[in-house]
């Protein structure tokens, strides 16, 4: 079962079959998030799970006491509980050749390379898990073309995905960087040098 997660170098077979392309994906036009989600992420979301695990399992019981309004309350309840879990983990950066989308909870913004005029990682102060308290850490931000109004930062290296792991922060922000050095020349044309 292919895992699409998973970068060239962790793939089973990897050193057999080395890959010829600087992105180690085999179809392009597919949106994937280069990285994986975070132990915060994964860990939040599973959280979310269990309580709506306990939603159900209440519905349940109303139900059988003969209050059906209450079990159906119950159960729109879980169901929104699993549905805020699950976009949770979908929760990121994704690219493709088509271009670069930015998942939030609430929101999902898309750029074709075309309007991204460059991908950057600066140092900055940054939201804690994307709490209001801020500290001193790296974040990939995305400059767009024409008005140069740069987008939501993407990634910080201390949001739900990268605390406490920095070296994944940096692999992430550089294949990102790579998708949009990659695409770009088949946008604007040739670097010059």
């Amino acid at each position: 079962m292919p895992l699409p997660f998973m970068t060239a170098a962790e793939r089973p077979g990897a050193a057999e079959h080395p890959e010829p392309a600087p992105l180690p994906y085999d179809v392009r036009e597919h949106w994937r998030r280069p990285y994986r989600p975070g132990p915060w992420r994964v860990g939040g979301a599973a959280v979310m799970l269990l309580l709506a695990s306990y939603m159900l399992f209440s519905a349940l019981i109303i139900a059988l006491a003969g209050a059906v309004p209450g079990a159906l309350m119950c159960l729109g309840a879980a169901l929104a509980v699993i549905a805020l879990a699950l976009r949770l983990l979908r929760v990121g950066v994704w690219v493709s050749a088509h271009g670069l989308r930015r998942v939030g909870l609430l929101n999902t913004v898309t750029l074709t390379w075309t309007e991204v005029a460059a991908v950057r990682t600066v140092q900055q102060p940054v939201r804690w898990l994307g709490l209001p308290r801020t500290v001193q850490g790296q974040a990939l931000d995305v400059v767009r073309a024409g008005d140069g109004e740069p987008l939501r930062t993407l990634l910080t290296d201390h949001n739900a995905d990268f605390l406490a792991r920095p070296e994944a922060f940096d692999r992430a922000a550089d294949v990102i960087e790579g998708w949009a050095a990659e695409s770009q020349p088949a946008v604007h044309g040739p670097k010059r040098r």
